[in-house]
């Protein structure tokens, strides 16, 4: 417990839950960060392997990242201590489990995320009438089909190349993880140009200098393969994508990917975080003192929570794309202009912009 309250300050978090259901098999853990903007909003996480500290720490990064974004909702996160790939039948039965357990934890609005998808909001949807990220045929905005959150790394990606020296119509792209948010990373940044050299799953890395081909890879992950599926291309170890001979970086999976044991051997010259804390501090830290510029995680990867927020709030799919496109491109902006008429780094320029919207929210909330 001394850990946990390493990570209490004065925003949050405001509540932990810890859910069971022994019937069900559920083991879960709810955490409400802050709601001075609103109601939280934030992903169902499954994974067998999924921590409290995690859920902790992911909580913060959407309290910041709403406010980042301007968006009337706070921060929240869930986990569910599960194997994702299991039948679609138990899935369901733990999903449906879930949404009954949170029904009257109304200041949280659950969506997607690792191991969760549109299909999972809408059995939670069915049982609490309250999610986002749903699937279009029961009027959602399907945020990982349309590839929000990916669209909006892109977009950071655009901006931030005049502060680090990189033509993206010319760039050369490794994407750490090639899943939701990194297929729609990769797509869009070779739309504009870009070369996409080196991609990885869960099961391994491939490589080619040349550029892969991406209309072969999205038809291996639609068939249920790996990426090391993938012919004519060089198959290596699952991180070593980490260490690709690339000018941009994109961690797109799980937490602390890049740590201290293998930052030196980042190669790129521009980290655009796909992936919410996917970088220790310590590391984040080495990697600017090299003079490699990341971007932190709730400002490039705000794409997948605006586009849940248009959809709570009754907007389009159009709306939420142009909003991804309008948020993203003013924070980076904002962010890597103060970190260089500053000489911070982007971080601490990042988290001055939301914690002054927290403050400001929490400063017209009720104190006795």
């Amino acid at each position: 417990m001394t850990e946990v309250f390493e990570f209490v300050d004065a925003f949050g978090p405001e509540k932990i839950i810890h859910i069971s259901n022994n019937t069900a098999g559920l083991r879960a853990i709810v955490v409400i960060d802050n709601t001075a903007a609103g109601d939280s909003i934030g992903g169902v996480r499954m994974a067998p392997d999924v921590t409290l500290m995690e859920c902790i720490r992911l909580a913060r990064a959407m309290t910041l990242k709403n406010a980042a974004a301007g968006l009337p909702h706070g921060g929240g996160k869930s986990v569910i201590f599960a194997d994702p790939s299991m039948e679609s039948s138990k899935k369901e039965t733990l999903m449906r489990a879930f949404a009954q357990a949170i029904q009257q934890i109304t200041e949280y609005i659950p969506g997607p995320d690792i191991g969760t998808n549109e299909t999972c909001m809408a059995w939670v949807q069915d049982e609490i009438s309250r999610s986002v990220g749903l699937p279009r045929v029961i009027g959602g905005i399907p945020l990982d089909e349309i590839g929000a959150t990916g669209f909006g790394v892109s977009v950071a990606a655009e901006v931030a190349q005049d502060f680090c020296g990189i033509d993206l119509a010319s760039a050369r792209v490794a994407v750490q993880g090639f899943g939701a948010v990194g297929k729609h990373a990769a797509l869009h940044l070779a739309d504009k140009g870009a070369r996409i050299v080196a991609v990885s799953d869960s099961r391994g890395a491939v490589f080619d200098s040349d550029g892969l081909d991406l209309s072969r890879l999205l038809a291996l992950k639609t068939d249920k393969l790996s990426v090391c599926d993938l012919t004519k291309a060089q198959v290596d170890e699952r991180d070593a994508v980490i260490s690709a001979d690339c000018d941009i970086l994109i961690p797109a999976a799980r937490p602390d990917i890049i740590d201290e044991t293998n930052v030196a051997d980042v190669r790129a010259k521009l980290i655009v975080q796909g992936a919410n804390i996917p970088v220790t501090a310590a590391a984040e830290d080495s990697l600017h003192n090299r003079g490699i510029l990341v971007i932190p995680d709730f400002i490039a990867n705000a794409g997948g929570v605006i586009c849940a927020s248009v959809e709570f709030h009754g907007g389009t799919e159009n709306q939420a794309m142009t909003e991804i496109d309008e948020k993203i491109r003013r924070n980076t902006m904002e962010v890597l202009q103060q970190s260089r008429d500053e000489g911070t780094r982007p971080r601490q320029a990042a988290n001055a912009l939301s914690e002054r919207r927290v403050r400001e929210a929490m400063a017209l909330q009720r104190s006795y």
